[in-house]
């Protein structure tokens, strides 16, 4: 049996600022483009990874949550608290320039770090923190 990691879920805030980011500065493509009212999803990948996809969200969208909940949820993400995702890259410098020349939010340079990985650090738009890892 193999069990692969096909989707995972990031909230974003505003979908243009989102795909900017994960798209033209981070180097994903783009594979659904869902609108629905005043909402969409974005998923976004990989290219060498068909197979894998972040889903970007509209936080707080589900309808069974309280506005209490909903303004809790917000407030995390204002915060940088809410989503997180690590990535690996074989160029963490180039990537790291990359980024940074991109406008990309820097949190962390590349650091080695003393439980044995190289990595640094990113906010997207929404303030997800994006890590990446140097893969050795």
């Amino acid at each position: 049996m193999t069990i692969t990691i096909h989707y995972a879920f990031l909230p974003h805030t505003d979908a243009d600022p989102a795909l900017a980011f994960y798209r033209d500065t981070l180097g994903f493509e783009l594979r659904n483009d869902v609108g629905y009212q005043d909402m969409r999803w974005l998923t976004v990948g990989p290219p060498n990874q068909p197979e894998t996809g972040i889903v970007l969200h509209p936080p707080a969208a589900d309808p069974g949550i309280t506005d209490d909940e909903r303004r809790t949820i917000l407030e995390l993400i204002a915060k940088g608290s809410y989503g997180a995702l690590t990535l690996a890259t074989d160029d963490l410098d180039g990537l790291f320039d990359r980024l940074q020349a991109g406008g990309a939010d820097v949190v962390q340079e590349p650091t080695e770090q003393p439980y044995g990985v190289r990595d640094c650090a990113f906010r997207d738009p929404t303030g997800n923190l994006i890590r990446i890892n140097e893969r050795r």
